[in-house]
């Protein structure tokens, strides 16, 4: 498929990665089929590994698209930043002015807010039908009122903010969200749309990986469905290739491709929103990517989780790198972590993140005062109790509770029986006026403390009271 930008796989003089890393990785993590692809210097290397499902006996081939989980919100944001970049939104303005649906909560939130995950939207929490449309989705979101903080204050991933965002391109392009990312990005860039968990689209001409469950210590490998998703369609029902995932790199290196959207747009999008902290993601966020922050540059992306697969893209605009990982296994993560240390060695400025808590122990402190109660984002549960030998615990939607060991400024770690390790769990969150504790935050979402149980969160009634 052809598309605005010119394809040229030919190995890059400036790097050079052994063609059985990948191959050797995936085998590691039981990982049944992978994809990498790296792009600079106007040149794109691609290798893939494997079989679309285990033991089906299909080979991974370099079009087969994977289900990519949360890198849908990027493609989502690129057309959206391309509707500001016509003048067709203001990303500032209330998006109540397009999308009635938010009722009174659009006069607070805007297009930034939903793409930069700071509009206080609770996250989806699995007990919502995602396959109800997009439309009533939102609508029903909004009506609930449950911030969990005030738009514009702080960052807390947030699923329905997508939804919402999905739903605003859709008022004004007049078509489906579908329709539109196909229409307006994915065909432009000469990428075959393909989507997983979305009724009424067509069924991709391409073939499309299996995810799967993967339990190493078990050796056990099991096929996974990809869940319906109508509801958060724009948030995750994207399923593309490595190298796609290059060609919506390439908007942000060597030019970008101004045709589709301007360099100063595209700039905005992975430029830091200065109240979002997302702690334990990444060291920032912009209207559409994550931001982290290198040695030698800022790198921008995004993960993707969809049942039973691990995508990844990363960007550094300055270097003019592309680097994209999908993989069909929950175990991708680890491969991924492996590959950017392989990558590292062979030239690509890529490393891990830091870790934002100590991973073996490291300086410890007593726990925050007050930090015992229930916590809430949405319809998920936080419930942190406190013994009499003062130790401190935490229980998510009723599963078994984990000890929390605490480090500086509110952080605590968990242990991993997986790997014996003490990795990161989050941090909890104080009133900087107060001095009390008011929230926990595990995994990007923030969790706001609640008098009792099913009790609205704070930021609505702080909300409610403005008027």
């Amino acid at each position: 498929m052809t598309g605005l930008l010119s394809e040229e796989t030919a190995p890059d003089s400036n790097f050079s990665v052994p063609l059985s890393v990948l191959p050797a990785l995936a085998r590691k993590h039981q990982v049944p089929g992978a994809q990498l692809a790296i792009h600079h210097n106007g040149k794109t290397v691609a290798q893939q590994v494997g079989e679309l499902e285990f033991r089906a006996g299909r080979r991974v081939s370099a079009e087969a698209a994977f289900p990519a989980g949360s890198i849908t919100k990027c493609f989502t944001a690129t057309v959206a930043m391309m509707l500001v970049a016509d003048g067709d939104v203001d990303p500032d303005a209330p998006a109540g002015d397009c999308l009635p649906e938010l009722g009174r909560l659009g006069a607070v939130i805007s297009l930034r807010h939903l793409l930069s995950h700071t509009s206080g939207l609770a996250d989806v929490s699995g007990a919502e039908d995602l396959s109800m449309p997009l439309r009533r989705y939102v609508a029903g979101q909004a009506s609930r009122e449950q911030l969990v903080l005030m738009p514009g204050t702080g960052f807390s991933y947030s699923n329905p903010g997508y939804a919402a965002a999905g739903l605003l391109i859709e008022t004004i392009t007049g078509m489906p969200w579908a329709e539109a990312v196909e229409s307006i990005l994915l065909r432009p860039l000469g990428i075959e749309p393909a989507f997983v968990g979305l009724p009424g689209t067509k069924p991709a001409s391409r073939p499309v990986a299996t995810g799967h469950s993967v339990n190493v210590g078990m050796g056990r490998t099991r096929p996974a469905s990809q869940s319906p998703m109508s509801a958060i369609a724009p948030a995750g029902a994207l399923a593309v290739s490595a190298t796609d995932l290059v060609r919506l790199g390439r908007m942000h290196v060597d030019g970008g491709v101004p045709l589709l959207l301007p360099a100063a747009d595209a700039a905005l999008m992975r430029q830091p929103v200065p109240c979002a902290d997302p702690f334990g993601l990444a060291d920032g966020w912009g209207m559409g990517f994550a931001v982290y922050r290198q040695e030698t540059a800022d790198w921008a992306g995004h993960d993707g989780n969809a049942d039973g697969t691990s995508c990844y893209l990363r960007i550094d605009p300055s270097g003019g790198w592309v680097v994209a990982l999908t993989s069909n296994a929950n175990t991708g993560a680890g491969l991924w972590r492996d590959l950017m240390a392989e990558l590292a060695g062979a030239g690509v400025p890529l490393t891990a993140p830091r870790a934002p808590a100590p991973a073996h122990g490291g300086p410890r402190t007593s726990p925050p005062a007050g930090c015992a109660g229930w916590y809430a984002n949405g319809d998920a549960q936080y419930v942190v109790t406190a013994g009499a030998n003062g130790s401190v615990q935490l229980s998510i939607d009723g599963e078994n509770s984990v000890p929390l060991t605490f480090h500086e400024e509110l952080t605590f770690s968990v242990h991993d029986p997986s790997s014996g390790r003490r990795v990161f769990g989050g941090k909890f969150v104080r009133d900087p006026a107060t001095r009390r504790v008011t929230g926990i935050q595990v995994g990007g979402r923030l969790a706001c403390r609640q008098p009792f149980r099913h009790a609205a969160a704070p930021a609505s009634r702080r909300l409610a009271s403005a008027g």
